[in-house]
């Protein structure tokens, strides 16, 4: 009988405890289809639209050597709108004079427990891009 009531009283104070709400995850990745790699070295701020219809950052990374950015931190991202923000002026080298020289990929996260993989294909004319894996 004792045993049962120590049973009980864990089992109610396990359950009242607080556990993490999982969240979204986002990542993307630069594919540059005139050289056949990944674009390296791209610097990349997460935005998500508040309320008020203004942009807040809430991550920044570099797409690494493969040109891939697979995580924006431990950010719980909520359902709503976001904004990846690639800064492209010095790719593919400092040098460079590109004609887009920033691409803003705008996108709704609608699942909390969702992996939204959103990469982008870049050329020195054009860009496209789709909702990966």
């Amino acid at each position: 009988m004792i045993m049962n009531r120590f049973a009980l009283a864990a089992a109610l104070a396990f359950s009242v405890m607080a556990t993490a709400a999982p969240a979204a995850e986002i990542s993307t990745h630069v594919l540059d289809l005139a050289q056949g790699i990944g674009g390296r070295d791209v610097p990349v701020v997460l935005l998500r639209k508040s309320g008020d219809g203004r942009w807040v950052e809430v991550g920044r990374a570099r797409t690494d050597a493969n040109g891939r950015v697979r995580a924006f931190g431990t950010v719980n991202f909520d359902p709503g709108t976001y904004k990846l923000q690639f800064d492209m002026s010095r790719y593919p080298s400092p040098s460079a004079t590109p004609f887009f020289p920033e691409i803003d990929l705008v996108f709704t996260v609608t699942d909390r427990t969702g992996h939204y993989h959103v990469p982008v294909v870049v050329s020195p004319f054009g860009y496209s891009t789709y909702r990966g894996n």
